[in-house]
């Protein structure tokens, strides 16, 4: 996410570099730089100038410390002024009314079916009672996909495959969702373009049947400022409370999420990068500043792994690490909490300085596929007791994995070092993280 604008960034930051002060001179060619990287990052050419000389009136003539040299001064200016321009601060969906009426809409293919099993999932997850309407009427397969969606995460999806009447459909599932006693409905429409007016009046009639406690407009980031051309469009016939990116994962330039909140004036909700149904965040301005400047993002990472820590677990894997009793099956569900997570080298990017040392690294989940196949063709009693897997062993667990013997002891080095390294973090970690988490979920 956003390697080429970071690389980019840090290039023209260099241009401060060994400079005594900060001069109006020195300052424009650095910042002409920075204009450059965004213009190529898709960002919105006058969201662009504006910024620029938003940067260029705070950082000529500031005082620069001792301890501070320009390049990091110019460096800290430019992540406040990105973080204001994106929005300042994480805005929260409505949910205060009863029930919490929550309209998606955006383009075909934007990723909103997906988008809406997230949500549900999220706020199931923060104890709100959740169901589904599948209002896309012109396409099956969105029925389909919703409910497939929905039986993965344990959510109710509301249909009605006959009704065209798109309008009727969704009121239909309200009343049905209300006499559930379901206090969050999230309704998920048809894909649309703005200049076909037919189906821009249809989303409106929607809303205006429906009145929704929110309505998110779901965007794919990976196309850049055309996104950003379309948010306006829909904001301008739909007025609506927010903005959801998708795709933040793929090969985008990142010009989207820089440029939105500026270019329609609503903010940044949630990003989604990735298939699976935990890949949803809060968009947090400051955090993905940070991103953007190669900074990391500490923060989410924590909260991330946060949200898979149980503080019974976290306890009997203390209390393993402890005794020295981790084994291959601890190891397996570490893995697999790890992979709830995310993208992995996503999840990377996110620890300070790791980010730019995988840019051209291939890393994904599927790099844990050999570690579980080999663990999988291991018997219980060797998964609990690794000291007994012998010569031989190591040779039935290499055939059964289909790797080489050399595969299976770089594994059994590997989970030494791992068992030995945890046993040293161990010291209250888990435990005080989950029961941070603990804590969260009794507040909600």
């Amino acid at each position: 996410m956003f390697e080429n604008l970071s690389e980019r960034l840090e290039r023209s930051f260099k241009i401060l570099k060994g400079q005594g002060k900060i001069t109006e001179i020195n300052v424009a060619e650095s910042l002409k730089d920075v204009r450059r990287a965004l213009i190529e990052a898709d960002v919105n050419y006058k969201v662009a100038k504006t910024f620029i000389d938003d940067v260029k009136v705070k950082a000529v003539g500031t005082e620069v410390l001792t301890a501070v040299n320009p390049s990091q001064m110019i460096v800290k200016i430019v992540h406040d002024e990105l973080a204001a321009l994106m929005g300042g601060k994480a805005v929260e969906i409505n949910l205060k009314d009863s029930p919490s009426i929550i309209l998606v809409a955006g383009l075909q293919g934007s990723g909103k079916t997906t988008f809406s099993g997230k949500l549900a999932n999220m706020l199931k997850k923060k104890g709100r009672g959740v169901m589904l309407i599948a209002g896309d009427i012109y396409r099956p397969a969105a029925i389909d996909q919703l409910k497939i969606l929905g039986e993965q995460i344990g959510v109710e999806v509301y249909s009605e495959p006959e009704n065209k009447n798109a309008v009727q459909l969704v009121e239909n599932g309200i009343k049905y969702a209300k006499s559930k006693g379901t206090n969050t409905i999230i309704v998920d429409t048809a894909g649309r373009l703005a200049i076909d007016e037919q189906m821009m009046q249809e989303i409106t009639a929607i809303k205006r049947a429906i009145s929704p406690s929110e309505t998110l407009f779901v965007v794919d980031s990976m196309t850049g400022q055309d996104a950003v051309n379309t948010a306006k469009e829909f904001n301008d016939k739909l007025d609506f409370d927010g903005v959801v990116l998708t795709k933040l994962d793929g090969d985008t330039r990142g010009g989207a999420a820089i440029s939105i909140r500026a270019v329609v004036n609503k903010p940044l909700k949630f990003v989604s990068n990735g298939e699976k149904m935990e890949a949803l965040d809060v968009f947090h301005p400051e955090r993905m500043a940070d991103r953007i400047l190669g900074m990391g993002d500490i923060v989410s990472l924590v909260e991330k792994a946060q949200e898979q820590f149980d503080e019974e677990e976290a306890r009997k894997l203390q209390s393993k690490l402890r005794k020295d009793t981790f084994n291959f099956d601890d190891f397996l569900k570490q893995i697999q909490q790890i992979k709830k997570m995310g993208n992995i080298k996503d999840i990377a990017s996110m620890i300070p300085g790791i980010g730019k040392a995988l840019k051209n690294v291939e890393m994904d989940n599927s790099m844990f596929k050999q570690t579980e196949a080999i663990i999988y063709s291991m018997t219980p009693a060797e998964r609990e007791n690794p000291a007994l897997i012998n010569g031989s062993r190591k040779q039935r667990i290499a055939k059964g994995s289909g790797v080489e013997v050399a595969d299976v002891n770089r594994l059994l080095t590997q989970f030494d070092q791992t068992r030995k390294m945890m046993k040293m973090v161990a010291g209250g970690g888990l435990q005080k993280a989950a029961a941070l988490n603990n804590k969260k979920k009794k507040k909600r």
